[in-house]
C-alpha cells in the first residue's frame, strides 16, 4: 500500500509554526516512503473560516516548499458525501436519530456539572425509538458508541494508547440542518482520500478515539496514527505572540530562509545522532517517526537565528541579491543597476556576517545611494580633524592606484607604513567615509564594489565636511 499523508489546517487564521512543522513531518514521511503528501482545508467552521486565511496557508506552504502533490481539498465541498455516510450508518442501525432540544442538553450538562462528573450524553431515550413515536422536532444523527471493552490505538509516536468504552458517548455525526460535524467529516475525508498515516499534533489524540467509532462502524481500515508533541515557548508555556514570531510568513518577513526554518523545525522534536545541518534531500533520506520524541519541544529563537546565518552563508549570491532588493522595494527605497551590481559584488563578504536577510539588507544600504552616506554617531566620532586631513591625502594617493582588490589592499598597507601609523588608523576613518559605519565588509572589497569614481568622491566629501 502506497503511503499517503495529509496536512489538514483550519482556515481560521495564519499558519502557526506548529502547523508548519506538522506539514513538514507529513511531507518528509511521504517522501521517505515514496508516497504522496496531500492538503485538505478543514473549513467546516464556516463562521470563522476565511478565504484570506486559505490564501495565507497556501502561500506559507509554498514558501516552505511544502506544496501538496494534488490540488487542495475543501472539506465543505464534500458535505453531501459526509451526510451520505451518516445516513448509511443510520440505515445500518449503527446510528440513530436524537430529538433533544438545546434546552434539554443544557439541563443535562448542568446536572453533570452539579454532580462534578464529566458530561456524557445518554441516548437511552432515543436509541430504540419506534419511528412512529418520533416527535415533530429537528433531529440529529448520533453514532452508537461501544458500550463495553476499550478502544486501543497503536500510536506511532505515543505508543499504545487506550480508552475505556465508558468514557465515550454517542457523538453527533450529522446536525439537524444536514451539515456534518468536524469529527465525522475528517474520518470520511481521510477514508475517501486513501490516507494511510495521520500525522498531527497530540492535542488531537482524544479526538482519535471518537473518530475510531466511525471507522469501526463503517468497517473501514483505520489509518496509522502518529500524534506529535506540541511546540512550547522557552518558558514551557504554549507558544504565543509574546514569545516572538509564530506565523510561518512572519518568519519570512523577519528575514529567515525557508530551508533554515524547516531545518530548525525538523530538529524540534526529531533527531538523528548529532546532525544539525540537514538539507531537504538528507531529511527525506533520514526521516522516520520512530525518531520523534514524546515530550513537548521548546522554541529557541536564538538557535534558529544562528542556523539561519549558516544557511545564508551557503546561499546563492544572486538569490540573496534578489531578497535584498525585494526588501528595499517593500521599504520604498529606490535603487538602480549600479546599486544592484555593487551589492552583488559585496555579497560574498556581506553574507559572512549576516544572520537574517534583514541584517543583510541593512548592511548593504551604504551601497545603494550615490554620494557619501551620513555617518552614525559612533562612526562620526572617528572623523577627527586629523582623520579628515588623512582622508584628503589618501584620496590623492589612491587616485593613482590600480583598482583591483589585491592591489588596493597593498596600497593601503604601503600608505600606513609610509605615514608611520597602524593600518587601523587608516582603515577605520576610510570605512566611515565609504559606508557611514564602523562595521562593513573588508575595505578593499568596498572600494572595488563602489568603483574608483564613487569611492574617491565619498572619501573627498568626508574629508571636506569639516572645512
Amino acid at each position: 500500500m502506497s503511503v499517503r499523508t495529509r496536512f489538514a489546517p483550519s482556515p481560521t487564521g495564519y499558519l502557526h509554526i506548529g502547523g508548519a512543522r506538522t506539514a513538514l513531518f507529513n511531507y518528509l514521511f511521504a517522501r521517505h516512503h515514496g508516497g504522496q503528501y496531500l492538503l485538505r482545508i478543514e473549513d467546516t467552521d464556516k463562521a470563522r473560516s476565511t478565504q484570506q486565511a486559505v490564501d495565507q496557508i497556501l502561500e506559507s506552504l509554498d514558501w516552505l516548499g511544502l506544496s501538496p502533490d494534488e490540488p487542495p481539498v475543501l472539506q465543505t465541498s464534500r458535505e453531501a458525501r459526509h451526510a451520505e455516510v451518516a445516513r448509511e450508518l443510520l440505515a445500518a442501525g449503527k446510528a440513530y436519530l436524537a430529538y433533544d432540544t438545546p434546552e434539554e442538553l443544557a439541563t443535562m450538562r448542568a446536572e453533570a456539572e452539579a454532580s462534578k462528573r464529566p458530561f456524557k450524553y445518554d441516548g437511552s431515550r432515543w436509541i430504540d425509538l419506534d419511528p412512529k413515536d418520533a416527535p415533530a422536532l429537528p433531529a440529529v444523527i448520533r453514532i452508537k458508541a461501544p458500550r463495553e471493552g476499550e478502544t486501543v490505538v497503536p500510536d506511532l509516536v505515543q505508543g499504545e494508547v487506550r480508552v475505556a468504552a465508558s468514557e465515550l458517548d454517542d457523538m453527533i455525526i450529522l446536525r439537524s440542518d444536514g451539515t456534518p460535524t468536524y469529527l465525522h467529516a475528517v474520518v470520511v475525508d481521510d477514508h475517501d482520500m486513501g490516507i494511510t498515516h495521520v500525522i498531527r499534533g497530540d492535542d488531537h489524540l482524544t479526538n482519535t478515539f471518537r473518530q475510531c467509532m466511525v471507522y469501526d462502524a463503517m468497517g473501514w481500515f483505520r489509518p496509522h496514527f502518529a500524534h506529535i508533541p506540541l511546540i512550547h515557548g522557552a518558558d514551557g508555556a504554549k507558544l504565543s505572540k509574546r514569545h516572538g514570531a509564530v506565523g510561518a510568513l512572519e518568519f519570512a518577513e523577519r528575514g529567515f530562509l525557508p530551508e533554515a526554518l524547516c531545518n530548525y523545525l525538523l530538529r524540534l522534536g526529531w533527531g538523528h545522532g548529532d546532525e544539525e545541518i540537514i538539507p531537504r534531500d538528507r531529511a527525506i533520506e533520514l526521516f522516520d517517526l520512530k525518531d520523534v520524541g514524546r515530550a513537548a519541544s521548546r522554541m529557541d529563537y536564538t538557535k534558529l537565528t544562528h542556523l539561519n546565518g549558516v544557511y545564508i552563508r551557503e546561499a546563492d549570491d544572486d538569490r540573496l541579491l534578489r531578497e535584498v532588493m525585494a526588501r528595499y522595494s517593500q521599504r520604498g527605497i529606490g535603487f538602480g543597476t549600479d546599486a544592484a551590481a555593487r551589492i552583488r559584488a559585496l555579497m560574498p563578504d556581506l553574507k559572512a556576517r549576516a544572520k537574517t536577510l534583514l541584517e543583510l539588507a541593512d548592511a548593504a544600504m551604504f551601497a545603494v545611494a550615490e554620494g557619501a552616506p551620513e555617518p552614525d554617531a559612533k562612526a562620526a566620532a572617528l572623523l577627527t580633524p586629523e582623520a579628515r586631513e588623512r582622508l584628503a591625502n589618501l584620496a590623492e594617493f589612491l587616485a593613482a592606484a590600480p583598482w583591483e582588490r589585491a592591489d588596493l589592499e597593498q596600497w593601503l598597507r604601503d600608505y600606513a607604513e609610509v605615514k608611520g601609523v597602524k593600518l587601523g588608523q587608516v582603515a577605520q576613518p576610510l570605512r566611515v567615509a565609504l559606508t557611514g559605519s564602523t562595521q562593513s565588509p573588508p575595505i578593499d572589497a568596498v572600494l572595488v564594489a563602489l568603483g574608483r569614481e564613487e569611492s574617491l568622491a565619498r572619501i573627498t566629501a568626508a574629508a571636506e565636511a569639516a572645512i
